[in-house]
């Protein structure tokens, strides 16, 4: 692999022009496909095979004319008055009168008709149904209907819009490009030109700006989740500028050794670019494995961020080449530019110190380590995982005022409404078999209220509300969903099923959590297959597993402290604790584990590239240690840094994945690749490069230090010899 991609580096150097203009050609067609065929994103959570799919498919079937989104108008009185005031009685079906010929709208129903009134008086519940499911509701629809009961408010109402009809995708605004911005000026700080920096990160906007609009080019064809794109934008720019990092310093190391510009880029895509493939293929083939877990969004999600990550690689190998011809020596500190002295400073580096220090106290450095990652890592044991609900939205949001009143004036169960469908092949079946249902229910603990039925056309399906005591992610609620299925499940001889975004919600956290242990067994069996061939060892496979369980374990632990527990929430912004995303933990999995194989490979390649050159296991860890401190301290900052940018956004989703990936990329670089790698490597001496021979001889030989590349190009300079000057 080293000396094909020797090859393409020096391909792309000499023909830089007509690279970048193949590029810039292929970025500007992507745009104006993106442009034409751009599709709406979906905020549905569906879950096929699940007892609540089950029930919305046949809820579609027989009321399609509520198969539509539904919003929620809740309007509240002054203090001292109720609603049965007759001028804010006529308020109220004013604002009933207004809904029903918004936009979009089927219709809305009287509160006071269905007596959706809470006990006081002051508080009720206008709903409004649809023609469209949420992600059919036009953006002017959505408005006129938030915008709506001006003339109610004027009479003295409070008037709240909610409902499933307010889910709209996640903005990606411009507080997130703070990241880039401490991200470019680490690039400055670690390069010392500007031009270098400059270079990289533009690299790097250019394969996120290609993956992107070819995500958003497919979007018309394949259903997007909000967080999809987001989740693609945020990885596809972190591990775009640590690419052409790796690569830009290698190429500035070569440089300084005095290499020719062409021969030099062409050694650092062999080299830093076989680490870059690798880690590329690492990612994208984690990220594609959610696929196996077998739920759609999840799998859309997965996909989508790995898109962008592979864009990532052949920008790095093709594109970076051609920009560094064009910058020529001015990668270069200005004080370089003219003899090209070696840094021989690197040397004397905090890399060095650190290495040396580390494996001096190696056993008490690993103990230290597993203990305290091992301590954080124990709150993880009460994670609980669920879909995001309106109570957790921002503070000031329309859905988080709607939810906050919802909970004021007829309790937090009001948000969390379920439904139960009933269903059977008679009339006389399905009314029986309701009656059964209400008598099973009777006495169920954090059950507030079971409404009438609503009958379909024919008769022979049922709908009966069920609200809870408690909100839609709590415990007890979840714990409600168990109890109600237990106590109906084919009752009368019909089909019940519970539904409603509540039980969605625990439907799909199930899977996901069932689903989790096999994924992780996934990973780290590639991560070890992987490793193996790489480095033609056992132990060091394991050892790098391993500190991957730790990472996550301790990540994990973190993020259920702060955004499940409330540790310090305020410093992230977050206004209401509570569990996490469902999908966050299996994502987290995925992308770490490509992102540590990162850090892990590349720093290494370079010990055992020194062991196997002759130097002994202690030195050939400290100087691997030395040479890639530096860089993979600049990736992990960069990471962290453009991770973080994501936590400034408000939605809680988004705020949730950045923290904990930058939380973990901080783990993973600093405490485990930087820290207890190099002690266990120390540790364990030559055992660590050991490999049977039978072994040896079965598993391929991919090359990744490139030392195959290197005996050619001994060999050639041998037989040719190179003119100096």
């Amino acid at each position: 692999m080293a000396t094909l991609l020797y090859r393409l580096g020096r391909v792309s150097f000499r023909r830089r022009g007509l690279v970048v203009v193949i590029w810039l050609v292929l970025l500007t067609a992507l745009g104006g496909a993106a442009m034409a065929f751009k599709g709406q994103t979906s905020s549905d959570f569906t879950m096929p095979g699940t007892e609540s799919q089950r029930a919305i498919d046949a809820l579609q079937h027989e009321f399609p004319e509520a198969s539509g989104a539904t919003g929620t108008i809740v309007v509240a009185a002054p203090r001292g008055r109720t609603l049965t005031d007759p001028q804010l009685q006529q308020a109220v079906q004013g604002l009933v009168k207004e809904a029903s010929v918004l936009p979009g709208v089927l219709g809305a129903i009287d509160p006071f008709q269905v007596k959706a009134l809470s006990q006081d008086g002051r508080h009720a519940l206008i709903q409004v149904q649809f023609a469209e499911r949420a992600d059919g509701v036009t953006a002017e629809q959505r408005d006129a209907y938030e915008h709506s009961g001006a003339a109610a408010e004027s009479a003295g109402l409070r008037v709240e819009h909610g409902g499933e009809v307010m889910n709209t995708e996640p903005e990606v605004g411009g507080t997130e490009g703070i990241g880039v911005v401490i991200a470019l000026a680490v690039l400055v700080i670690t390069f010392g030109s500007l031009v270098a920096a400059g270079m990289t990160m533009l690299n790097a906007l250019i394969g996120v700006g290609a993956g992107m609009a070819g995500l958003f080019a497919l979007s018309s064809t394949v259903e997007l989740t909000g967080t999809a794109p987001v989740l693609a934008l945020m990885l596809g720019l972190a591990v775009g500028i640590d690419y052409s990092l790796f690569i830009t310093s290698r190429h500035r190391q070569h440089l300084t050794e005095g290499m020719e510009p062409e021969e030099a880029v062409g050694r650092a895509v062999g080299t830093a670019g076989s680490a870059v493939v690798f880690a590329g293929i690492t990612v994208v083939i984690a990220l594609a494995g959610l696929a196996v877990v077998n739920i759609p969004f999840l799998t859309v999600m997965g996909l989508a961020a790995a898109g962008t990550v592979a864009v990532a690689v052949l920008v790095a190998i093709t594109l970076l080449p051609a920009l560094l011809g064009f910058a020529g020596a001015r990668v270069l500190p200005r004080r370089l530019r003219g003899d090209r002295a070696p840094l021989a400073a690197e040397k004397e580096g905090f890399g060095f110190r650190w290495a040396r220090l580390v494996t001096k106290l190696r056993v008490p450095v690993i103990l230290v380590g597993i203990l305290g990652l091992g301590a954080l890592a124990l709150p993880a044991l009460d994670m609980r995982v669920a879909l995001p609900a309106a109570s957790a939205s921002p503070e000031g949001t329309a859905p988080r005022e709607a939810a906050d009143l919802i909970t004021e004036g007829f309790g937090k169960g009001f948000n969390g409404r379920l439904a139960l469908v009933v269903s059977s092949d008679s009339a006389e079946k399905t009314k029986a078999a309701v009656g059964a249902v209400n008598q099973a229910l009777r006495g169920t603990p954090n059950l507030l209220a079971v409404t009438p039925p609503n009958l379909s056309r024919d008769q022979r399906t049922a709908v009966l509300a069920v609200i809870p005591t408690t909100g839609p992610t709590e415990e007890a609620t979840e714990t409600l969903v168990h109890e109600i299925r237990d106590r109906t499940h084919g009752l009368g001889g019909a089909d019940v099923s519970l539904t409603g975004q509540t039980a969605v919600g625990i439907d799909v956290s199930e899977k996901l959590s069932d689903a989790l242990p096999v994924y992780l067994l996934l990973v780290v069996g590639l991560s070890v297959l992987l490793l193996m061939l790489v480095f033609r060892s056992i132990l060091v496979p394991l050892k790098a597993a391993l500190g991957f369980l730790l990472t996550v374990g301790a990540t994990f632990g973190i993020t259920v402290l702060v955004f499940q527990k409330g540790h310090l929430a305020d410093l992230v912004g977050l206004s209401v604790p509570g569990p996490l995303i469902s999908f966050l933990p299996i994502l987290l999995i995925g992308i770490l584990f490509g992102l540590a194989m990162d850090y892990e490979v590349f720093l290494v390649s370079r010990m055992r590239e020194d062991f196997v050159h002759g130097e002994t296991p202690q030195e050939a860890t400290i100087s691997g240690m030395g040479h890639g401190a530096r860089v993979v301290t600049a990736a992990a900052l960069i990471m962290i840094s453009v991770f973080s940018g994501f936590v400034l956004l408000d939605d809680p989703v988004i705020k949730s994945m950045g923290f904990a990936l930058a939380v973990g990329v901080a783990i993973d670089a600093f405490v485990v690749r930087m820290t207890i790698v190099p002690a266990v490597i120390s540790l364990l001496g030559r055992s660590a490069w050991w490999l049977p021979g039978w072994l040896n001889r079965l598993l391929p030989n991919v090359d990744i230090e490139g030392e195959k590349l290197r005996k050619e190009l001994d060999q050639a300079s041998e037989r040719v010899p190179v003119a100096v000057g």
